[in-house]
């Protein structure tokens, strides 16, 4: 799947809890098989978005561009895991810093 501005959408109900929420994520993105689920792995995958050679995920966009991840629900999300929630929060800050950082654009947009 290719999107130069895409909105993913995600119910925050299906990602409590530390499997829901990797089986989340590598299924709508389409991680890769050796992907470690956890949050290093994530960022990992996350920050590759515009890099279909890096073979981090099957949901590439254009360079400069950013898909907003949009997280149905989210408060069930955030009262019933809290600190994934922070995670999630936290994480993705560190994936368009990372790349900032490196005078790259930012590759990641949340809305709830």
């Amino acid at each position: 799947m290719s999107a130069t501005e895409a909105v993913v959408v995600m119910d925050g109900t299906r990602l409590v809890g530390h499997d829901k929420f990797h089986d989340g994520f590598a299924e709508t993105f389409g991680f890769p098989d050796f992907y470690g689920r956890n949050m290093d792995a994530w960022i990992d995958c996350m920050s590759c978005l515009d890099d279909p050679d890096a073979g981090m995920s099957k949901l590439t966009i254009e360079p400069g561009k950013a898909p907003t991840v949009r997280i149905n629900n989210y408060l069930h999300f955030k009262d019933a895991a809290p600190q994934q929630w922070v995670d999630l929060m936290e994480c993705a800050a560190f994936v368009n810093w990372r790349r900032t950082e490196k005078g790259r654009g930012a590759v990641l947009a949340l809305a709830f």
